[in-house]
C-alpha cells in the first residue's frame, strides 16, 4: 500500500488532478467520481478520464509475452471508429512506459485497419458491428474496452459505465481469461463483475 501511495504522489506531481484522483481509486477502491466539467481543447472531461483509466489498464494489466514482438516493443493503446478522445491519449501517455516498454496510441478506422492493439476502445461508431467485433477478438490477447450498452454482457472485456456524471467499470471475467489477459485485483475489486474465471 506504501508503494502505490508514493506512486501516486508522483503521478500528482507529473500528471496533476486526473491522475490523483484515478490513483486514488486503485488504492482506496473508490469506484465513481463525478465528471462535469467543460470540454478542453474539444475533449469533454468524461474522455479525458478515460484516457487516463486506459493508461492505468495497461499498468495493472498483464499480458503473456507472446502479445509482443520482442522484450521493447511498445504497447500499443488503439481507438477503432470516430476517435472522441482528440488528442487526450496521446498527451496521457507521452512519456510513460510499462514494464520498460514505450506506450504508443493508434487510430483505426476499421476492423481491418487494425495493425497492432493490446489496448483498444472500440467508439460508439461501431455500435452496429458489437458482435463481429467481439468474435474478431475473441481469445486474442486484445483487451477490448467500450462504453457501449451491454459490451461487457454481450462478450467484450470491460464496459466504462457512467451514472449520474460518475465512471465506473464492468469487467468481463470469462473474457479476460479466455484472451490470457490478468487484471489486477487493485482494478477488479472496485468494478462490477460478470462471468467467471472457472
Amino acid at each position: 500500500m506504501e508503494i502505490l501511495r508514493s506512486l501516486f504522489l508522483k503521478s500528482m506531481r507529473r500528471r496533476g488532478a486526473v491522475r490523483l484522483m484515478l490513483g486514488a481509486w486503485v488504492a482506496g477502491g473508490l469506484a465513481f467520481w463525478g465528471t462535469k466539467s467543460h470540454a478542453q481543447n474539444g475533449v469533454s472531461r468524461e474522455y479525458q478520464l478515460k484516457a487516463v483509466f486506459l493508461l492505468n489498464f495497461a499498468r495493472f494489466t498483464e499480458w503473456p509475452s507472446s502479445a509482443f514482438e520482442n522484450p521493447h516493443a511498445p504497447l500499443v493503446i488503439a481507438t477503432l471508429g470516430k476517435n472522441p478522445f482528440n488528442d487526450a491519449l496521446e498527451d496521457v501517455v507521452r512519456g510513460e512506459t510499462v514494464n520498460g516498454r514505450p506506450i504508443a496510441v493508434a487510430h483505426y478506422s476499421s476492423l481491418e485497419s487494425i495493425e497492432k492493439a493490446h489496448i483498444l476502445f472500440i467508439c460508439e461508431s461501431e455500435s452496429g458491428q458489437i458482435e463481429k467485433l467481439i468474435n474478431a477478438f475473441s481469445g486474442k490477447p486484445i483487451l477490448a474496452v467500450s462504453d457501449l450498452e451491454n459490451f461487457a454482457v454481450r462478450g467484450g472485456m470491460v464496459r466504462f459505465i457512467t451514472k449520474n456524471n460518475k465512471i465506473g467499470l464492468r469487467v468481463n471475467l470469462g473474457t479476460l481469461k479466455a484472451s490470457q489477459l490478468t487484471m489486477s485485483s487493485k482494478l477488479l475489486r472496485s468494478a462490477e463483475l460478470v462471468g467467471t474465471l472457472d
